[in-house]
């Protein structure tokens, strides 16, 4: 029987580099592609489910229009989805300066690498800013609306339809609210914040104004069967339907206010269906969240290009497998946009 003979030259290193490399990619490279893989199936999941639930509740889903109309330094202007293209932008374009970082870096040259990472992560810090800026207006919300006992969500409108909100039509009680705090509340539960007025000041001051409406969800059974056909077992299907009411009846359905309700959160939201903000928050907080991490992996890359740690190495790969990363997150970042916000 033989004996196996192992020289030196023949123990080949799966990853020395060289023809051995899988792909012609470092570990490096290939971990960040895993991770990247990953990620993206996290992300499919998450836009997936957004567009099951917008599928089953799209009568009542919020339009992105109304929702997103702010823009900084322009207080009462209403500019649709403005400030959110102006994010997406910012975002890409700092996506071209990580273009032109690891092409610097290909070719050795340090110091337009730093400057082109240093554009990279300043918009990095302004999207992050931005994101941050519409949370505080989504959560603060703009028009207010009133949920019902039975959970439905009532909207003021003009007679043209447009959104009219509590400030401008709520009347002034004189009635003392307390908002009940651990120390004084029953089973030492902490009531949320008031909000801005209460149920009976709308309800006042909707009937002084008797150009209001109210718009809301009105369920209604449709046919699925052939009305021609008496033979054919109807199929009634309830279906909500946003609408505006007419006054009689939205008189009615205000007698029905148990809550007012301003901005979004969790439980509620002004807006529409309140998985609309669940998502909101959970798919741009965790893009928001790689965003951030991504800027901070730019500032330690940027200062290790600063003290010529690549320089020393003759390769700027780390720029390039950090570029990667940046990359893909502004691809998410497109996704996110075009589902959530323009269809």
């Amino acid at each position: 029987m033989g004996a196996t003979v192992t020289t030196a030259n023949s123990q080949d290193k799966t990853w020395g580099g060289g023809a051995n490399e899988p792909m012609g990619a470092s570990y490096g490279k290939l971990m960040m592609w895993f991770f990247i893989l990953s990620d993206a199936l996290t992300f499919s999941g998450f836009l997936g489910a957004y567009g099951f639930s917008r599928f089953k509740f799209i009568e009542t889903w919020p339009l992105a229009d109304e929702v997103f109309t702010h823009f900084p330094f322009m207080h009462g202007v209403s500019a649709p989805m403005y400030y959110v293209a102006l994010m997406t932008f910012i975002l890409i374009f700092s996506s071209v300066t990580m273009v032109l970082a690891v092409d610097a870096g290909h070719q050795l040259k340090k110091n337009k690498v730093a400057v082109y990472m240093f554009l990279t992560i300043i918009g990095g810090f302004i999207f992050v800013g931005s994101q941050a800026w519409e949370w505080k207006n989504f959560i603060k919300g703009e028009y207010g609306a009133i949920e019902t006992h039975g959970g439905s969500l009532l909207q003021f409108v003009d007679k043209e339809g447009k959104r009219v909100a509590l400030a401008d039509f709520a009347a002034t009680l004189p009635e003392t609210r307390e908002r009940h705090a651990s120390n004084n509340g029953a089973w030492f539960v902490s009531e949320p914040d008031l909000p801005s007025y209460s149920v009976e000041e709308i309800q006042a001051g909707f009937k002084a104004h008797p150009d209001l409406l109210i718009r809301t969800e009105v369920i209604y059974e449709a046919d699925a069967a052939s009305a021609a056909d008496p033979k054919i077992n109807h199929d009634l299907t309830k279906i909500k339907h946003k609408t505006v009411l007419t006054r009689a009846e939205s008189e009615v359905r205000l007698d029905q206010a148990q809550y007012v309700v301003e901005g979004a959160s969790l439980i509620r939201n002004e807006y529409g269906s309140k998985l609309f903000a669940d998502f909101f928050f959970f798919i741009t907080g965790f893009h928001g969240f790689h965003v951030f991490s991504g800027v901070i992996i730019n500032i330690i890359i940027f200062f290790n290009v600063l003290i010529g740690t690549y320089e020393k190495r003759k390769s700027y790969e780390m720029v390039e497998k950090v570029g990667l990363y940046w990359h893909f997150v502004d691809l998410v970042w497109v996704f996110v946009f075009t589902v959530f916000y323009l269809v």
